[in-house]
């Protein structure tokens, strides 16, 4: 039960941070830069598998091992890189092959995901122990 706590608590806050980032900082960012390459609504299914399969790996590398080692730094530390990896081979690749990618969105959604990650985690282990 406290792994389904776990996950339940870090996706949450994951989808909720990441809502507000999206709707606020990225997508005009990334309208500003890319305009008509945007798509006008999001594709849901595969926005909900990448949320599940990233939940997965948060879990997996990061979140689990600091609630059995009650660490929530390490949640925290270690979500922070995992997310800048993550973000970063998105962005950089991106950055690597499309002409209209700006360095900004790189730096920006790098940050965010190193952020959105590590606080998830943090989070999502502290609910976890508190409910435990």
């Amino acid at each position: 039960m406290i792994f389904l706590t776990l996950f339940v608590a870090t996706s949450l806050i994951f989808l909720v941070m990441d809502a507000v980032m999206l709707t606020a900082v990225l997508r005009p960012l990334f309208d500003r830069h890319l305009g008509q390459g945007l798509l006008d609504d999001l594709r849901i299914a595969p926005a909900i598998l990448f949320y599940l399969l990233y939940m997965g790996g948060v879990m997996w590398f990061v979140s689990v091992p600091a609630l059995r080692e009650d660490a929530p730094s390490a949640a925290l530390l270690n979500g922070a890189v995992l997310g800048l990896l993550a973000y970063g081979t998105y962005e950089l690749t991106s950055y690597t092959v499309m002409r209209d990618w700006h360095p900004s969105m790189v730096a920006i959604d790098m940050t965010w995901g190193a952020v959105l990650t590590g606080v998830s985690a943090w989070g999502g282990v502290l609910v976890a122990r508190a409910l435990a």
